[in-house]
């Protein structure tokens, strides 16, 4: 099959040490371009170059808007900016967040799916919930290939893991094993999952093989023929559209912001918590000013009223402590680790 150029590598928690494993065994004279998401805090650096630089011959650079795509070179997303392709340049903008997350591996999968079909490699590295997943069937369904660290290897391996429960996966390796697929993909191309290759064969013409995965940016309302859900977006509280994909389901607002199932619950477990904390605020500020009326009353000889004050005083303050109990009670998850990687 034809050389496969263009290689899309997405990774969260633990991303980061599968990352410089593959790409300190790529030659330098790669005959591919590597385009790169790690999941990092909008308030990163971009020491992340400097850091991979020292363990590949590979030229390694923050990706700038509207470059030309070089082979032998990995690009990385700069930190809060969305890294997509375009037929030939790169695109890097502050597009709406998906899965929680900006930059995301699902636009960059995406856009590479759409404009590169079967020249693509999307991989699939250690990290939480499940950003990663429908980018990776838009992959596959432009005629490219697959590949997974295996979960054993890695650090978090919920991606890996929901990458392999919804995708046809083509390759489940370990880190040591990828850098040789690449450079095979490189050089010859990576054969596909043959059901995979059938279903291309069966799209239509004019059907955008990653249409599943629409873009819902910008779009007017009129312009969606789904009705929206009963649930809001929890980035910016508009409708939420479910978008089907085979086994999976995933939302998207009007404004773009995406969510699968599981990125959907981590964001409202973090509007949970805000809700709770900000609750605790006002119950304390209310017991706060209770005291100072209660003082006030007493002053002016109002017994019973200063007695009242403060018993409503005690009570505000007796009901921030359930709510911080609650709080305290709350399972750790993988909601809480995505959002601890995103810096919120």
């Amino acid at each position: 099959m034809p050389a496969q150029d263009i290689i899309v590598i997405g990774g969260s928690a633990g991303g980061l040490e599968g990352l410089t494993s593959v790409l300190g065994k790529l030659s330098g004279n790669l005959q591919a371009a590597i385009f790169v998401v790690l999941h990092t805090s909008p308030q990163g650096d971009t020491a992340l170059s400097q850091i991979l630089e020292r363990t590949t011959s590979l030229r390694v650079a923050t990706a700038v808007d509207g470059h030309k795509i070089d082979h032998g070179h990995v690009y990385l997303a700069p930190p809060d900016h969305h890294l997509t392709l375009e037929a030939g340049t790169i695109s890097v903008h502050r597009g709406p967040r998906e899965n929680g997350f900006r930059p995301a591996i699902d636009p960059l999968f995406r856009s590479a799916a759409k404009h590169y079909e079967g020249r693509v490699v999307g991989v699939v590295l250690s990290g939480a919930l499940d950003d990663g997943t429908f980018c990776l069937l838009a992959v596959k369904k432009a005629g490219g290939t697959a590949i997974v660290q295996h979960p054993y290897d890695a650090v978090i391996p919920s991606m890996p893991l929901a990458a392999i429960r919804n995708v046809p996966v083509d390759h489940i390796v370990r880190t040591t094993q990828i850098a040789s697929l690449l450079t095979k993909a490189a050089e010859s191309g990576l054969a596909n999952d043959g059901e995979q290759v059938t279903l291309r064969r069966h799209l239509p013409q004019d059907v955008d093989p990653t249409g599943r995965d629409i873009s819902l940016e910008g779009a007017p309302p009129g312009a969606i023929p789904e009705p929206p859900s009963r649930i809001v977006c929890p980035e910016c509280g508009g409708s939420l559209f479910e978008v089907e994909d085979g086994k999976s389901k995933r939302f998207r607002c009007h404004t773009g912001h995406g969510f699968t199932f599981e990125t959907l619950l981590a964001a409202q477990d973090d509007n949970l918590e805000h809700a709770l904390w900000s609750a605790v605020r006002v119950l304390m500020e209310r017991a706060a000013i209770h005291r100072q009326l209660g003082e006030r009353t007493k002053s002016q000889r109002l017994t019973g009223a200063s007695q009242r004050h403060h018993d409503r005083a005690q009570e505000e303050q007796r009901n921030a402590g359930f709510i911080r109990e609650m709080l305290a009670a709350l399972p750790t998850s993988d909601s809480s680790l995505a959002a601890t990687n995103r810096g919120q």
